[in-house]
């Protein structure tokens, strides 16, 4: 049941491909009803009985993904048509499913809630775009016969999306089975008790990671034994082929820079997808701890978001701090999004007040509330050299934490949409370093000018 790629049929379109592969959204009738759990539970049972499984995952977020990758042994990778497109969304799936043998997409939210009232960005969409049957998952707490009109309603409230059976989460007893199965419309296709342990740990920015709560199986052991997998399995091997016009291959030359990337449990946020084009684009990417690690002998850094506010005495003392600040001020191109981004300040706040890295003319300090959560999109209109001017950027944030800028920060973002660091500004920089609150989807025009930018300073 390998993915298989060939000519063009009819809508593949010049050069194009119609990839072939069978694939299930895990969609949920709302947040909180527990598809990541189950997602994850599909995934294991699955790896369990020897499928070579590719996950996805819709939508912006990071902390998913790695629960994903840790269970399939493959990179999960975001699916999000508002930063990607549509045709990103096809061709980024059609790449990651080479030599897997099916593909399971964990859905965003509600099925159907998207960008603003729409269902622009939502699990409904990206099933549209890949022609994906959905498996929708429902919690039936407190709950029985009247789940079936609300099923009824997801079933067919859009009717080019294929709702091809449900999974019934938080069962209460032997009985509660019965009286739901009693008035079925749609394909059943698991009874999941209450468990205890079909749980993750969560904190403000979400579920904790992959590598800090592990996998011993549990969830897989009990999706195998209280759903369908075989029926999972047959509903994802009617998913039709996929017509995809662009290309799928993607070239990685021989590297002419090496960036660091900085990954441990201080920043860990970053999207598959734009470590692949900065590959593409010629990096060598040399992954690093700020924690524990000097700063490696790189030509500019990437800092993605994380904890950094529950490491930040260790980071105010790291050795790699004062060595990124020295680089900065030398004019290496660093890159901080978010986390990233509050490392660069001067300082960070989180109960007491602590030194970080200086590059940047401001202070942050951890708020203990939400101060933005949405998609954002702009321009780059100049500033450093690895921002490319005139350049879209789309993207999302999502923090608890509030920058406070000098009189003479300059910005280089100007958002359409979205907070940035102040008043729909984003995008702070000093000497070739850059800093925003949006974790953006990469072009491959912007990852091209990373690269540039790095390999300029490397001949100065």
């Amino acid at each position: 049941m390998t993915a298989r790629s060939g000519p063009p049929d009819g809508g593949g379109g010049p050069g194009g491909v119609r990839v072939t592969i069978p694939r299930v959204v895990i969609a949920g009738t709302h947040s909180g009803c527990g598809k990541t759990t189950v997602a994850r539970g599909i995934m294991e049972a699955l790896v369990a009985r020897g499928y070579t499984v590719q996950p996805f995952k819709v939508g912006p977020d990071f902390i998913d993904p790695t629960h994903h990758s840790a269970v399939c042994g493959r990179v999960s990778r975001n699916l999000d048509p508002f930063m990607m497109g549509e045709d990103g969304v096809r061709e980024t799936f059609a790449r990651a499913c080479r030599g897997a043998d099916i593909a399971v997409i964990e859905g965003v939210m509600g099925m159907f809630d998207g960008l603003d009232g729409t269902d622009c960005a939502s699990t409904a969409h990206v099933s549209r775009i890949l022609s994906s049957p959905c498996i929708l998952v429902a919690d039936v707490h407190g709950m029985s016969r009247s789940v079936h009109a609300l099923l009824l309603g997801y079933a067919t409230f859009d009717p080019a999306v294929r709702v091809a059976g449900v999974i019934f989460n938080r069962v209460g007893s032997d009985r509660h089975r019965t009286i739901i199965s009693s008035g079925l419309q749609v394909t059943s296709l698991g009874y999941i008790p209450r468990h205890p342990g079909l749980r993750v740990e969560s904190r403000h920015l979400g579920l904790w990671m992959a590598h800090e709560t592990g996998s011993d199986g549990t969830w897989g052991r009990i999706i195998e034994e209280h759903c369908d997998i075989g029926g999972i399995v047959r509903v994802a091997g009617d998913a039709p082929p996929i017509p995809i016009a662009g290309p799928v291959e993607r070239h990685f030359p021989p590297p002419s820079v090496r960036i660091g990337v900085a990954m441990d449990p201080a920043f860990c946020f970053y999207y598959q997808e734009n470590l692949d084009l900065l590959r593409a684009a010629g990096a060598d990417l040399v992954f690093f701890s700020p924690l524990n690690d000097p700063l490696p002998p790189v030509d500019a850094v990437y800092l993605g978001g994380g904890y950094p506010e529950l490491h930040a005495e260790a980071l105010s003392r790291a050795a790699c701090t004062a060595a990124l600040r020295k680089a900065a001020s030398d004019g290496m191109p660093v890159l901080g999004e978010c986390g990233g981004l509050l490392y660069l300040c001067e300082s960070l706040g989180v109960e007491r007040t602590f030194p970080m890295a200086g590059i940047l003319p401001a202070t942050a300090e951890m708020t203990g509330k939400l101060q933005a959560l949405d998609y954002v999109s702009g321009m780059w209109s100049g500033g450093p050299p690895l921002a490319p001017s005139g350049s879209p950027l789309r993207g999302h944030e999502f923090h608890y934490s509030a920058v406070s800028c000098g009189s003479d920060a300059r910005f280089a973002l100007r958002l359409s949409r979205g907070r940035g660091i102040s008043g729909g500004m984003d995008g702070l920089f000093e000497h070739g370093s850059v800093g925003t609150y949006a974790h953006s989807s990469f072009s491959p025009a912007f990852a091209g000018s990373f690269v540039r930018a790095a390999r300029d300073w490397q001949r100065a």
